[in-house]
Formats: structure tokens, sequence, C-alpha cells
């Protein structure tokens, strides 16, 4: 049964012994009335007060102990009627913060389903599946097309393209050759690899990055709700006020009836009716809240961490530029190096054929394509000699171009282009911003979030112009999971209230660590869905404003109503 259910259950029994009672009573049975409120308010006042102290033994002190008190009193007392009614008022209020909570994350288990689970080793010319967890530091590894990189390792033979985007978050696949280290959980490309095994599983990447998932979740404070804050203060004084009223009065029936008065409705109902009616409204803007504490916590924030590719980026390269060679023209290098790039399955060969075609050039039908995995593709056009690739491809097939390449070298990524044997151009990628990720910065800080720090695991050089371009001041780069979590952590230490944001597996580290963690989640979201307590479904950074904005007025809300709630509550006492 979920904690849901569980906690719809005990209102509905309280109020089915209640009305059982006074339909009992009504009938003139008033013993049986008495028996049928008392039992009720044993089987669900019992576990009202076993709960509150618990939390107080452990010095947490929450907005039911004066409930408590008057449950206690009433059985003591035996009057049932008036505990049974605080009792129902109790678990209703704890029901809606469950129906508000929703379901418990599944990051850790999300992330260790996804894990890689098989192994294919070689010895001595076989090949053999294993479970992953048998790999011994040193053994020889097959990692086929489209698989998993089982553990850290280094590639002894082979070239492929390997997607590392789901632990670094850069969007770029990175050719691997003989050397190349690779981290376990990244997926390889179009070509098989050989490699030598460096860690075993349980000492790799992925498995660095569900632990500290796992800590981050398990080491997160206890939050102190609102209710809970304003019940420090208000607890003691009906507290003290029950002591008066027994010193004048001598009469114990006085004090249960000042409990069940003081009995803060406000405390208990206000605020989860105030963070459903939130939630709901957050909701119909493509924004959820896992928890009601993440909406509480959000209204408090002071610095937001951000991801950079995919969260203030589009999250995929994009042509920035071409550069035309020795006299070639730029739509017809487009267009005939989108030629040869369509036969190709790298991301780079699709971005290019969607540039060539967002400009109203017609990529031609190839004559006849190779392609090396990893390092470009070679291609006929008609009379045209075609190969787009890494300059080491092209220079290594047309030694002539090297000069005319090297006298026009640049940072970043390129793609080279060589027609007929000759240098033709150099085509430049980059990764944009997303339209309207300044403003976005610049609403941010006028909603009083006075630190925004951009953090990547792309290199410091990048991030920073990145940050620069959409007025971020704190940048840091080439980090891995373990230094944005660290990041993070060392901003709560200092005192801010801290959301991040991002959308990848290498975020979800940082995501849990958070007070608050945020996750794009248009595509799906997996992993950082999990992790987060907020999930903006729409593809737009912009809609933690929107969340803010949200948060912020339901706090006032309810704190609106537990200061008139008190008050009244004063005055009945």
């Amino acid at each position: 049964m979920s904690p849901r259910v569980r906690a719809a259950l005990a209102p509905s029994t309280a109020f089915a012994f209640l009305a059982a009672g006074f339909i009992l009573y009504t009938g003139g049975l008033t013993a049986w009335a008495e028996r049928t409120w008392f039992a009720g308010l044993l089987l669900t006042g019992v576990p009202i007060i076993w709960k509150t102290t618990r939390g107080l033994l452990a010095r947490r002190f929450a907005a039911d102990v004066v409930a408590s008190l008057a449950i206690l009193a009433s059985i003591i007392l035996l009057s049932p009627v008036p505990g049974l009614i605080v009792a129902l008022m109790q678990t209703g209020g704890e029901a809606l913060e469950r129906y508000a909570e929703g379901r418990a994350s599944l990051a850790v288990r999300e992330l260790e389903a996804t894990a890689p689970r098989t192994a294919h080793r070689v010895a001595d010319g076989v090949t053999t599946d294993i479970p992953v967890d048998q790999v011994a530091v040193g053994d020889v590894l097959l990692v086929r097309p489209g698989e998993l990189i089982p553990c850290d390792a280094v590639v002894i033979e082979g070239r492929s393209s390997i997607d590392a985007s789901r632990l670094t978050g850069e969007p770029v696949p990175v050719d691997a050759s003989a050397g190349t280290s690779l981290m376990s959980g990244s997926v390889n490309g179009a070509s098989p690899l050989t490699i030598r095994a460096r860690n075993l599983a349980s000492q790799s990447q992925y498995a660095r990055i569900v632990e500290l998932v796992r800590t981050a979740q398990a080491s997160k404070s206890p939050f102190q709700r609102m209710a809970d804050r304003y019940a420090i203060w208000f607890t003691p004084a009906t507290i003290l006020v029950c002591a008066v009223t027994l010193a004048l009065s001598r009469d114990w029936n006085r004090v249960l009836a000042v409990l069940v008065v003081a009995t803060p409705c406000p405390l208990i109902l206000a605020t989860p009716i105030a963070i459903i009616g939130g939630i709901n409204q957050a909701a119909r803007r493509m924004v959820i809240f896992r928890t009601g504490n993440a909406l509480e916590q959000l209204g408090a924030v002071t610095a937001v961490v951000l991801d950079k590719t995919g969260t203030i980026t589009i999250g995929r390269p994009r042509v920035s530029r071409v550069v035309a060679l020795d006299g070639f023209e730029e739509s017809e290098v487009l267009r005939l190096a989108s030629g040869v790039e369509e036969g190709s399955s790298h991301l780079m060969a699709r971005t290019l054929v969607e540039e060539t075609v967002s400009r109203g050039i017609v990529p031609p039908a190839t004559l006849q394509v190779e392609e090396a995995p990893g390092q470009g593709v070679w291609g006929r056009i008609g009379n045209h000699e075609v190969a787009v690739g890494g300059r080491s491809f092209i220079v290594g097939r047309y030694p002539g171009t090297r000069e005319s390449f090297a006298s026009h070298d640049g940072d970043g990524l390129q793609a080279y282009v060589a027609i007929d044997g000759k240098a033709a151009a150099i085509i430049e990628y980059a990764d944009a911003l997303r339209p309207g990720v300044a403003g976005f910065i610049a609403r941010l800080r006028g909603l009083g979030v006075h630190r925004v720090l951009l953090l990547s695991g792309d290199s410091s050089d990048n991030v920073a112009a990145m940050a620069a371009s959409a007025g971020i001041t704190e940048a840091r780069g080439s980090l891995l999971p373990e230094d944005k979590s660290r990041l993070v952590r060392d901003l709560m230490d200092a005192g801010e209230t801290v959301v991040m944001m991002g959308d990848g597996t290498n975020d979800a580290p940082a995501l849990s660590t958070a007070h608050v963690g945020v996750a794009l989640a248009a595509g799906g979201g997996g992993i950082s869905a999990e992790a987060a307590d907020v999930v903006l479904l729409a593809d737009n950074p912009a809609s933690l404003l929107d969340a803010l904005t949200i948060s912020r007025r339901t706090l006032r809300i309810a704190r609106q109503s537990l200061r008139m709630g008190m008050a009244l509550s004063g005055i009945a006492v």
C-alpha cells in the first residue's frame, strides 16, 4: 500500500467513526455512541501521539504537538468527541501533504537500471559474455556498435565515435582510437572497439555517479516547514495558557477546552491547502513540483546554479561559420559537403545537412560513399571527389591541403572540406545560447537571486564565453559530476538557498544535493527528472521564473492564513 493511500485512510477512518457515533447518538444509543467515538479516537489518535513523541525524541518540534496534547487529554478524560475531531483535522492535513508530495524519487533505481550489465571478454581469441561485475582490471573487452562502455577503459584497437553526453553533458561525440581513455556509461558509435579495463565496474565513473546521487539524497538536511516554524512559539504559548487555566480553575475539562480551541487548524491545514493550490497552478504552466517542500524552499532561493549544455544552450552543435578557401563558393561547398555527409551517421554530419537544407540548398545524390568512423567521409558527386572530416583525415588523404588548412587554423570544433583534392573550406561548429537567456538571467536577479553560477564539463574557455554572452559573472568549466555536486554543497554551507538546474545524467548528483533540483525534461527527462524536485516539462529554462513566482505567491497566501488562523485561535482561547 502506497504512503498516499495509507495517509488517505486515516482521515476517512476518523470521519467514519465520528459519523457512526452521531448516528447512534441521535438514535438514543448514547452508550454505544460513546464507545464508537472512543474506539475511533484510539484507532486514529494513538498513532498521532506516537508519531509526535518520536519526533520530539529526535528533537523535531512540529505543529502537531498541541493536537497530540488535545488527543491525549481527550483519552485521559474519556471525552472522545473533541479528540476525534482534532484527529480528523490532523490526519486530514497529513493526507493533503502526502497528496502534494506525489511519488518519491526513483533516481538511484533509475541510474542502477540503466547501468552497463554485460561485458564481452576476449581471451585467447574467444569472446565470452560475462556480468559486468566480473570484469577485472586488465581484461580485454569487445564493445560492439551502440553498446555502453562497461567500465573505465582505454582503447587498444579500433576507431569509433563515443557519445559521452550522459556523463559530461557535451553533445559532440568524441573520436576514439588506440590510446583514448573511455568512461563507463558512454555509448559506442558505429564501429567496434577493443578496450582494456582500467577500473572495476564498481569503481568506474558511472558507479561513482550512482553513489553520489545516493549519498546526496541521504545527507539532505531535514527541511523545517513553515507551519513548524510558527509552532515553535505558538505551542509553548498554548501550554502556558493551559497551565494558567489549571492553576486558576483546578478543572481539567477547561484545560481540554483550551487545547481543543487552540489546536492550530491553520498550522495543520492552511499550508498544505495553499501548497496544493500552488502545485496545481504550476502544473497548468507545465511545471511539476514533486514535493510540497520543494515549493516552500524555492520561494526562499538566493543562488541559482545552471548547467550549460542543454540548459542555457540549445544542446547540440550548429554550424556557426563556413570559411570558403581558394576561390570556392560557400553555397557550393555546403551543397557538395552535405551530399557526402548524408551517408554518415555522425552527429556533425546530420548537423551540416540540416544547415544546408535550412538555407534552401538541396544536397545532391552521391554516387559512392566511404566512411572512416570517427575520422571522416569521402564520396563522388558527379565529376567531383569530395571529402569531409577531421584535419588529419583530409591531410592524410590529400597532403597538398596541409598548408592551406594550417594558415586558417582556429579554435573550437571544426570540420575540413576538400573538393577534387584541394582545400575547399573549414566549417566551424558551436553550441548556441537559447534565445532570451540573457533576459532570463536578468529577471532571475530581479526576483532577488543574487548569485547565478554556470557549471559545465565543457572546457573552461568555452564556458567563460557562454557565461559572458548570457550575463553570468561566475562560471566554472572542465567539471566532473562530483565537482558540480561539491560546488553546490559549498554554496549551501555558505548559507545560500541553492537551486540547481540541469538536464543530463551528469547533473543528477548536483540536482540531488541542492536544496531544490530543477530538471529540464522536454525530451523525457530520464535520470535528471528522477533526481530533481521540480521538473520543467517545457523546453525552456525561463519556466523557472514561473515556478519562482508561483512559489512566492503561494507562501504569501499560506502566511496570511497562518497568521489570521492563529489570531482566531488566540481569541477562542
